[in-house]
């Protein structure tokens, strides 16, 4: 009998921001493929609300806290992730983003927090997760990036400069850790509508965006859920290195980008 496609049954994700927007849409596609899946989150008692309401459909799932992202924090968030759950086969860092500020207002506070928890991160959980899925022989690394990393906006050089260089390390782990069956990917969001979160939460401001990108609409988090999902898929076993870019178009050439004239410094792309 052949095994239905997009399937993690038996498998353990290990999901990074998890409980809100993109990372609870990627955190609920991943249990509803029959995932368990360990939602890592600064919020805790919010992980732990997604939790209980995926565990009432009959999914798997457990929420922890996501207090230090050192590195020596995030080396203990993946062993007792492993020791939780026996294995880790799929990790998606999915935290993201920093206070927005010009150039030359920019703290060094400021663009600390851009690189930790954009770049360091990512950089410190693949080191923390790839001895165990080379062991086993297959893994799953998986990060949010942003189009942020491939267009400028107002007050965000510094997430884009974190982001641009999540995407070069994206490539060189890809290539480090190809031979050990573990693959290394990322999705780019473009803009995706906030609900309750800012004025990206607006029927009126989602109306505007949307009639600047070539799809009509902004972008919704399972789009972002569902592309994270194929690459966590043994589907995607032969591609690595990759981002893949969701966003309906905001980024082609022949957009010119139109529609980062809709925010200023402080909002904008995921």
């Amino acid at each position: 009998m052949t095994t239905p496609p997009f399937r993690l049954d038996g498998q353990v994700a290990l999901v990074t921001g998890g409980a809100r927007g993109i990372g609870a849409a990627i955190v609920t596609r991943l249990a509803e493929a029959g995932a368990l899946v360990i939602i890592a989150n600064r919020t805790l008692d919010v992980a732990e609300d997604l939790a209980r309401t995926l565990r009432g459909r009959g999914l798997s799932a457990a929420a922890v806290p996501l207090a230090d992202l050192s590195r020596a924090g995030l080396a203990r968030l993946v062993q007792e992730t492993m020791a939780r759950a026996g294995r880790l086969d799929i990790l998606v860092h999915n935290a993201g983003g920093c206070p927005w500020a010009g150039i030359e207002e920019m703290t060094e506070d400021q663009l600390d927090e851009a690189l930790d928890i954009n770049l360091k991160a990512a950089v410190w959980l693949t080191q923390a997760a790839a001895p165990g899925m080379r062991a086993a022989g297959h893994g799953r690394l998986l990060f949010t990036s942003s189009v942020s990393a491939r267009v400028a906006m107002a007050g965000g050089a510094h997430y884009s400069a974190a982001k641009a260089g999540l995407n070069a390390f994206i490539r060189g782990a890809a290539f480090e850790l190809a031979r050990s069956g573990i693959t290394v990917n990322g999705v780019e969001p473009g803009f995706i509508a906030k609900p309750g979160r800012g004025t990206l939460s607006t029927p009126e401001k989602q109306a505007e965006i949307g009639a600047a990108i070539p799809m009509g609409r902004m972008g919704e988090a399972d789009d972002i859920a569902c592309a994270m999902l194929y690459l966590a898929s043994r589907e995607a076993k032969y591609i690595t290195g990759q981002t893949i870019v969701v966003d309906g178009g905001s980024t082609l050439p022949e957009t010119g980008y139109a529609v980062t004239s809709h925010f200023g410094a402080g909002e904008g792309a995921a």
